[in-house]
């Protein structure tokens, strides 16, 4: 296995990370971060074959590089795998399906509609502040049930929860404390009777009553249909919009042709993946793009870095919303892909399409910020200065 130095995770690297991706993928599929004694799956086809085999790499032991956030995580959704990770999805996938999803679709993109109206109608506004934030939780702390008082500290936590997936070094370990303050108020104030009935929060309970999941299962799963879910929509909207304003050219086709809304959020989440990695553990010696693993070995598997691989993506740097492409890992893949995608899917086309109808042109007017995270990627802010679209109309929803 070929190994370097590099590190991933100082605060330059974290911010700008794909000079060392670039080059850990040219050392090879699978590369030895040697400061961490941890491997880390680079390109593309092998980090798809990783995540779609959950017997041979398992989520069961956590998907953190460290014990501690493991063993927190150990009763999650995320750090399980079947039965138990089946029995847990299986609670809101009715809810987060294609039949609920489309039932959405109206609701969403009139918000949408009418928050893009007021915020862009002022000309200058913070992108990540004023409607990606907002949006994402008015529509997913909504969805859930969370009390409105709660919801803006529940935002403010969740990056520290994603935080707490790195490696053990201090930057990872200052994101403890506020991860025990999200559980804290989840079990002050999210018990049974905190969710109003059409919530996805007394869904939950409701599972819980028929003995379909645990009790103690009801917190963890709160907790994973919630922060994560309105956290990486806040990135990916964030980033879709800093693209634009980077690359006019991209904006301008979807301006012309709304269509295009869709296969641009993909090219989005590809490019700036708002998770960038997790880890698995081998539960067999096996191999991983012909590099042997040892049973037992955890090793982090590099969205971000396979979703810029240049043999699955080529020119995999540039951003094209007329790419063709099947499939990305910004989402991850196999049976622990983002459960809430459909949801984020239909906010980020509810905003981008109001946005196509209101803006000709993103101008930067400010300092944009980004956040040095572990294992997520995301702006802290984004001024923008929105030019209008002459005769800006509310037009037909494209299909």
């Amino acid at each position: 296995m070929p190994s370097t130095d590099a590190d991933l995770f100082t605060e330059e690297a974290m911010l700008d990370p794909f000079p060392i991706y670039r080059s850990l993928r040219a050392l090879g599929p699978v590369v030895r971060l040697d400061r961490y004694a941890l491997p880390i799956v680079t390109r593309f086809a092998e980090s798809l074959k990783v995540l779609g085999d959950w017997k041979t790499f398992s989520s069961a032991k956590g998907v953190a590089a460290n014990d501690a956030a493991n063993e927190g995580w150990r009763t999650t959704i995320i750090g399980s795998d079947p039965p138990r990770h089946s029995a847990l999805r299986a609670v809101l996938a009715d809810r987060l399906g294609p039949k609920a999803l489309d039932g959405m679709q109206g609701d969403l993109e009139a918000r949408a509609d009418r928050l893009v109206e007021r915020v862009v109608s002022h000309g200058r506004f913070d992108m990540m502040e004023d409607i990606a934030r907002a949006f994402a939780m008015d529509v997913v702390f909504g969805l859930v049930g969370f009390k409105e008082e709660g919801r803006r500290m529940l935002v403010d936590l969740a990056e520290a929860n994603f935080n707490a997936a790195g490696p053990p070094t201090p930057h990872t370990m200052k994101s403890f404390p506020f991860v025990q303050r999200m559980w804290d108020y989840l079990t002050a104030e999210c018990g049974r009777d905190a969710f109003q009935p059409g919530t996805f929060g007394h869904t939950i309970y409701e599972a819980a009553e028929r003995g379909d999941i645990a009790w103690e299962d009801t917190l963890p799963l709160l907790h994973a249909y919630a922060t994560p879910g309105v956290d990486t929509t806040i990135s990916s909207l964030g980033s879709a919009i800093h693209l634009f304003a980077l690359h006019p050219d991209q904006w301008d086709a979807v301006v012309a042709d709304p269509r295009l809304i869709r296969n641009a959020y993909n090219e989005v989440v590809r490019l700036e993946s708002p998770v960038q990695m997790f880890t698995r553990v081998a539960t067999r010696d096996t191999d991983i793009g012909g590099v042997p693993i040892t049973g037992g070995q955890r090793f982090l598997v590099g969205y971000g870095c396979a979703n810029r691989c240049e043999i699955a993506f080529p020119d995999g740097e540039r951003f094209d919303i007329r790419r063709r492409f099947t499939a990305h890992v910004g989402f991850g893949a196999g049976i622990h892909q983002c459960p809430g995608q459909g949801l984020a899917r239909l906010e980020a086309h509810a905003v981008l399409l109001a946005m196509s109808r209101r803006v000709r042109r993103f101008h930067i007017d400010g300092p944009v910020l980004r956040v040095p995270l572990n294992v997520t990627r995301s702006l802290k802010s984004l001024p923008i200065r929105a030019e209008p679209l002459v005769g800006a109309v509310a037009g037909p929803v494209p299909t």
